[in-house]
């Protein structure tokens, strides 16, 4: 089928996509015009992953008709997808972290010789494909070397390596700092210009109203509405994808704060890693936020006080007492819990169902004298949580891969909250999560927080750490340069912290 007119790049028509019983998408709309970011949203669980990886070749739709430049196309893998010119960057990475970054950017030419591959050429080139996206980063590191930042960046050069004439972004600033958003932005402007459509899916309203052209909103598979964005706001938007007005994103902060700190940190200095002289303390009740650029050693020192980074120096006092936290068994023992910002790799085990996700930290608790499960006292206690979390699945043995994003994290959770953490570090807390499921994590901190534990939130969205935390501590280049109290809170003072410099005194 041809189209005369060819005003879109794409279009995706009458979509429909079922997975047994279970109706995902209802005679869908997308439409894509060249040069165009047109941002995708919607709830988790609304389809918009399951539209894309039928653009992508992943799934087959059932019912429809997808157009590109004006021809009809049905490719059966992404290998088909990719020749097209259609380029996905997911939200979890799937990159081979054995591989250096220019063997995971031009994996698809590997093997395409009939003689022998270039080494040279082919890392001489993902170098200046990264360089030409403001990165620094070597592209004959081996990726398991590389921050979550830096995989994400790789991971975009490798959808930029093809000939690409759709790019899907799923959620790409979820683990960006303002600057590598900004730089992000900068290069999806540039592609625009150059003809290129971009399909934009993020939770992060705010940046849709920045750079995005035109909307498409899903709710429960079907499409709700496309428009210009500079005919709607992020009000009009919300209504379109929860069906009703959003009055509050971050709940009241009314937790009775301890006098005395329920855990302690001093002059931690990391043997591997940039973390060096960091000191805070964290008191029952209190939302302490962590900010800084990506690199600024946040992430890096929750995991040296889990026990997954070796420490070089320092002290750890929970309670009033010295522990040591050598390992991450350590940490749990001693009821410290840790939500990893890399859902896919530390936060949960995707193969393994809800109940035996929320299990593995707490086997104490629901095993009798001799060790064996007490398969009532998990089960409640797994039903208790899903419940409370809100997880939206059918059951507790539903394995973990199968849920949305949102409900992922929220699994992540509750594995924490199942050994009553005393102290909780949450990473990132609502990566790749629609607003609905924000507002559920929010609350949920807030409840945490109310029943006397203390809980540290590492963030590089500004909005949701200044909407949620009592005190903010400011990371740059490793330790701790900066603390805001609440009345001191704003972007531009969590900015100047980042970058090493000193508050603005206001007469």
């Amino acid at each position: 089928m041809k189209n005369s007119e060819n005003e879109y790049r794409l279009e995706m028509s009458g979509i429909s996509k079922s997975f047994g019983v279970v109706s995902v998408l209802k005679d869908v709309t997308l439409k894509v015009k060249p040069g165009e970011i047109h941002a995708l949203l919607g709830e988790n669980g609304a389809g918009k992953s399951t539209l894309i990886k039928i653009l992508s070749g992943v799934h087959h739709k059932d019912s429809g008709i997808v157009l590109l430049n004006g021809e009809e196309i049905n490719p059966k893998n992404t290998h088909e997808g990719q020749v097209l010119g259609i380029s996905v960057v997911y939200q979890e990475l799937s990159l081979v972290n054995d591989l250096s970054v220019a063997e995971n950017i031009y994996l698809h030419k590997l093997g395409a010789s009939k003689f022998w591959m270039n080494w040279d050429k082919i890392t001489k080139d993902a170098q200046t494909l990264i360089d030409s996206l403001g990165f620094t980063i070597d592209a004959s590191a081996k990726v398991r070397d590389l921050s979550i930042v830096q995989k994400q960046v790789v991971e975009i050069a490798k959808a930029l390596s093809e000939d690409t004439k759709v790019l899907v972004l799923d959620e790409p600033t979820t683990v960006f700092d303002p600057t590598d958003t900004k730089k992000l932005f900068d290069n999806l402007f540039r592609l625009r210009d150059q003809g290129i459509s971009i399909i934009y899916i993020s939770h992060h309203l705010d940046e849709i109203i920045k750079i995005a052209d035109s909307v498409t909103v899903l709710r429960d598979g079907v499409d709700t509405g496309s428009m210009a964005v500079k005919d709607t706001d992020t009000d009009g938007i919300i209504r379109l994808m929860i069906g009703r007005e959003l009055k509050d994103l971050f709940p009241v902060r009314d937790a009775v704060i301890g006098t005395e700190p329920i855990f302690e940190v001093k002059n931690l200095t990391a043997k591997d890693t940039i973390v060096h002289d960091v000191s805070f303390s964290v008191r029952p009740g209190e939302v302490l936020g962590i900010a800084g650029l990506g690199g600024s050693g946040r992430t890096e020192t929750a995991k040296l006080i889990f026990g997954a980074d070796k420490k070089k120096s320092g002290t750890l006092i929970l309670n009033g007492k010295e522990i040591k936290t050598k390992s991450p068994v350590d940490a749990a023992a001693h009821q410290i819990g840790f939500v990893s910002e890399d859902r896919k790799e530390e936060g949960v085990f995707l193969p393994l169902s809800i109940r035996r996700n929320v299990s593995v930290t707490n086997f104490k608790s629901i095993s009798g004298k001799l060790g064996f499960i007490n398969v009532d006292s998990e089960y409640k206690k797994v039903l208790g949580l899903i419940d409370k979390l809100n997880i939206k699945t059918p059951s507790s043995e539903i394995d973990v891969k199968n849920l949305s994003g949102g409900n992922q994290q929220k699994v992540a959770l509750a594995k924490w909250l199942s050994i009553d953490s005393k102290v909780i570090f949450i990473d990132e807390p609502t990566r790749g999560v629609d607003v609905g499921a924000k507002i559920e994590i929010y609350n949920l901190i807030n409840e945490v927080a109310k029943k006397g534990v203390g809980v540290v939130v590492i963030s590089s969205d500004m909005p949701e750490i200044m909407g949620i935390s009592d005190r903010i501590l400011v990371m740059h280049e490793g330790t701790i340069y900066g603390e805001l109290q609440k009345e001191q809170f704003s972007e531009e003072n969590i900015l100047r912290y980042s970058i090493g410099k000193a508050l603005k005194q206001h007469n």
